[in-house]
């Protein structure tokens, strides 16, 4: 984590609006940036018709109550299942990737943490190949995905994608495998070099022995306890005969100040800066310590609070791949045809910018923020939301002029206050100076006569208005302040 200081001074104590601080559009499309996955305009002004309290219990509330994703009929499948399908198995797992994407949208908040936690417990899907697989970890996750962390760190070891993934199949009496023991101490729950050692990790490898049956190819991975090391072993100063169970009940009891650190550290560099504030996580972990790892009181404190609403937190992140693109789709609100399959594409964009969903570059994961930005990835960004937006004119141009009079609440006749409210719903700031909106406004405008706009003669119902929004669009993909969230 980085260790320069935050401009948010703000404290964890909850965000209460008053006429310097108002609840306005801006901070109801962070709250969605950063809970969900962006916000249409109609989503913004019912937003705006609840207190900020009533509308995070009310998110919180839809996802943690939402149904799980239904399990598709290859969902337990064996290899010998998809070697009869006519369709192949990677395009099942395409398939799951999609969804995925799709949740983001649809579940809200538990779609975002659910994609929050497969970058902490990290698999990558060619790994494994099976797409039933793909499907049992996601649905792991997703389970437990506003639960209690405990549960889902003890469910999430023990499914085969995980037990292939580190090796964990592999790891049997006399041949203890050190690959998930290192990774579970040092990834999942404490931290590089915090809180164990060498020692631990081989004993713990010891108690995770026995996971190792699976009587056909792609189906369960069991327990067999004649390849389970019983000897005793000695956890965290713990001594006795342990496996599985214990291994995750010593962890918990023995370093949970560090484990609340290490998560609450992670939860605060995703949802609000990579430049993390100590004292807010402090008071994070407190929390989770107190909830017995139960995961909403953290996430409820965290967005209620004025830190989380602090100018300085709006903006603070570079948008992931997978957010530039599904939040720009939200946000513009308008249709594709049906051909082209909106989410079924995103998967291989997404891939193309940097970020293939359930593949990350290795077990630590996507980094995230400035590692996102590289010359290409940029490049990509600009390429792939222009093929978007002409996916949109391709498939009605009129939906253009209607998404500018949704975003300003009617017709006008201004075309500097046209483009700066469009500039401005899609940005999670204000451009710096007035010189940006002016260009702005210039490509707008267009070739239309300036004394069009200076008698009144042009408005939104002009002949060419939908190009022209069009036009700022393309702009509005090239402004750098785009790709922050």
């Amino acid at each position: 984590m980085e260790t320069l200081l935050s401009c948010n001074v703000a404290d964890l104590s909850p965000y209460i609006p008053t006429i310097e601080n108002p609840w306005n559009a801006q901070k109801v499309q962070h709250l969605y940036r950063r809970l969900g996955a962006y916000a249409s305009k109609s989503q913004i002004e019912a937003a705006l018709t609840q207190t900020p309290t009533t509308l995070i219990e009310s998110l919180i509330n839809e996802a943690s109550t939402l149904a799980l994703t239904p399990t598709p009929e290859w969902g337990y499948w064996v290899k010998s299942d998809f070697d009869a399908s006519e369709t192949p198995n990677y395009q099942y797992r395409r398939a799951w990737q999609k969804q995925a994407l799709q949740n983001l949208n649809t579940d809200g908040l538990r779609g975002r943490i659910t994609l929050f936690w497969s970058n902490h417990f990290v698999t990558e899907a060619p790994v494994y190949q099976s797409a039933a697989y793909l499907f049992q970890y996601h649905h792991t996750l997703e389970t437990h995905a506003l639960g209690n962390f405990k549960t889902l760190t003890h469910a999430i070891g023990l499914t085969a994608p995980m037990l292939i993934y580190l090796n964990g199949y592999q790891n049997r009496r006399g041949r203890p495998n050190e690959n998930y023991a290192r990774e579970l101490f040092e990834l999942f729950t404490l931290g590089e070099n915090v809180g164990y050692t060498q020692d631990d990790i081989v004993e713990t490898a010891r108690a995770l022995t026995g996971w190792n049956e699976r009587e056909v190819a792609w189906g369960p991975i069991t327990f067999d306890p004649s390849k389970f090391d019983d000897g005793e072993k000695t956890i965290f100063g713990q001594t006795g005969h342990w496996g599985y169970d214990d291994v995750i009940d010593i962890l918990f009891t023995e370093r949970p100040t560090e484990i609340a650190q290490f998560i609450c550290e992670k939860l605060y560099a995703y949802f609000i800066s990579p430049v993390v504030d100590q004292t807010i996580v402090d008071g994070l972990a407190q929390t989770f310590l107190d909830a017995n790892f139960e995961i909403i009181p953290v996430l409820e404190q965290l967005f209620k609070s004025n830190h989380f609403f602090d100018k300085n937190a709006i903006g603070a992140i570079i948008a992931s791949p997978i957010d530039l693109l599904i939040g720009f789709f939200i946000s513009c609100d308008m249709n594709t045809s049906e051909s082209f399959d909106d989410y079924s594409r995103f998967v291989p964009w997404c891939d193309a910018m940097g970020q293939e969903i359930f593949d990350p570059p290795d077990v630590a994961g996507w980094q995230g923020d400035k590692e996102w930005i590289n010359a290409t990835s940029f490049t990509n960004r600009w390429k792939y939301l222009d093929y978007l937006i002409n996916r949109f004119w391709q498939h009605d141009r009129e939906q253009f002029r209607n998404f500018a009079v949704s975003v300003i609440g009617g017709n006008s006749t201004d075309p500097a206050f046209i483009t700066k409210s469009i500039i401005d719903f899609f940005l999670s700031r204000e451009l710096n100076n007035q010189i940006e909106y002016d260009n702005a406004t210039d490509v707008f405008k267009e070739e239309v006569p300036q004394n069009y706009f200076e008698e009144g003669l042009w408005d939104l119902n002009w002949g060419n208005a939908t190009k022209q929004v069009r036009d700022l669009l393309y702009h509005i993909v090239r402004i750098p302040e785009l790709q922050l969230k």
